[in-house]
Parts: structure tokens; sequence; C-alpha cells
């Protein structure tokens, strides 16, 4: 019988330790904290599982973390401050869920060069380009370069994903996730300085339109809440 015949079925690649622990901590999620932080998805359409993808959001809380957990059945390789790994919970957490170590100012390569075999393995990267959470009250802190980068050497799309306000306890959340797109108009060309500069702006451009849909659909929803309440007087 011929290797390529059909009734020879392919064997199923078994299910990596990473990948377990993330499916275990995704129903850890919805069965003991989901309740407690409730949360609104919009724009996500389908599980980002098809390829490899660079996820990049703002970043208001530690649990921003969940928002990319649940786009995708796959494995999150997040982007993380190296202090994290250092001690404690953080260094527990960030090991066990092959978190990427990178330094503060943004310019490390080893960190860029494991976030590029992640995704040419068709993995999902996160990364949140502000650095650290926000906690002005400005729309975002500025970006750190790298993302819009690392998009273009791999060839991966980026899914914008962006939160108005911070997870709460009790009080529901909301997370819009933008469509995928990419930087192709940068693909096998020399990059300069002003061209990464150039992804850059566009990157934050792109979720600093997503930030402002959302927050008009929030204060939309808040419009017609008072008005109904207001006739039902």
């Amino acid at each position: 019988m011929s290797e390529n015949s059909p009734e020879i079925k392919k064997k199923k690649e078994k299910p990596t330790k990473l990948y377990k622990w993330f499916r275990f901590m995704r129903r850890f999620h919805g069965i003991f904290m989901r309740p407690f932080l409730p949360y609104k998805q919009y724009g996500l359409t389908k599980k980002l599982d098809d390829r490899a993808y660079i996820i990049v959001g703002n970043h208001k809380s530690v649990l921003d973390v969940i928002f990319a957990a649940v786009s995708t059945t796959k494995p999150v390789h997040y982007m993380a401050k190296k202090e994290l790994f250092e001690k404690g919970i953080g260094k527990w957490f960030t090991r066990k869920c092959e978190c990427i170590p990178v330094n503060r100012d943004g310019n490390d390569v080893r960190a860029v060069m494991q976030a590029m075999k992640y995704l040419k393995n068709g993995e999902i990267v996160c990364i949140f380009p502000e650095g650290t959470r926000n906690k002005t009250e400005d729309i975002f802190l500025p970006f750190k370069s790298g993302a819009a980068a690392l998009s273009i050497k791999t060839k991966t799309p980026i899914v914008p994903m962006i939160q108005v306000r911070k997870i709460k306890v009790f009080k529901r959340s909301h997370v819009l996730y933008g469509e995928p797109f990419e930087f192709s108009e940068y693909y096998d060309k020399k990059l300069t300085e002003q061209d990464i500069k150039e992804a850059d702006e566009k990157l934050r451009e792109r979720m600093l339109d997503l930030y402002n849909r959302l927050n008009e659909m929030l204060n939309s929803k808040k419009r017609k809440k008072k008005a109904n309440e207001s006739n039902s007087r």
C-alpha cells in the first residue's frame, strides 16, 4: 500500500506539556475566575488557530494576559520584562507559560530571536508595547519598538487587541480584537530606521482607531440605556 494512500491516517500529534497547561488554565479560568471577572469580547469571529499570529494589546493590568489566552486554543508566549523571571509567583508563572524575557529598554536580540523561533513554528506571541501597565489618564503610554519589526521579519499578521478600562472584580470588562493585518509593503526589503519608525506609528494608529471604536461603542450603549430608563419613567 502506498504511503500516500488515503487509507493511511496521519497520527495526531500528542499535546505538549505547554499545550496541556494552557488548556488547564483556560478551564480553570472559565469555572473559577470568569464569574468574578466577567468580560465581553468583540470582533473575534473565530479562534486564532490557523497560523502564527502576534497579538498586540494595550496594558491595563496583570490580568490582560487572559484576553490573549482566550483568543486561541494554542499556547501563548508572552513577552514579559525579565524582572518577572527572577523570583516569586512571577518566576513560576513566566517559566511555566514559556514567556519570553525582555529588557525594559526593548533592545533585546535574544528575546527577538526566541519570538521569531516561536512564530516560525506557527505559534502565538503576545506583546504589550507600552512595556508596563498604564496607570495614567493617557490613552497609551509611549510604545516601545519591536512588534512591527518582528511582524515584518517573520511575515506574521498582527492582531490588535484593545480594552478601554482595566479588569475589575464583578464589573464587566470589554475587549475588542481588530482584524489581522500585515506590513506587507515592507516585506523582502532591507529595513531602515525610518521604515521601522513608520511601521511602529502605523501600528499605534491602528490601535488608537480600535480604542476609539470601542470607546464610542460603549458610550453609545450608555446613552441608549439612559434613554430607555428615561422613557420608562
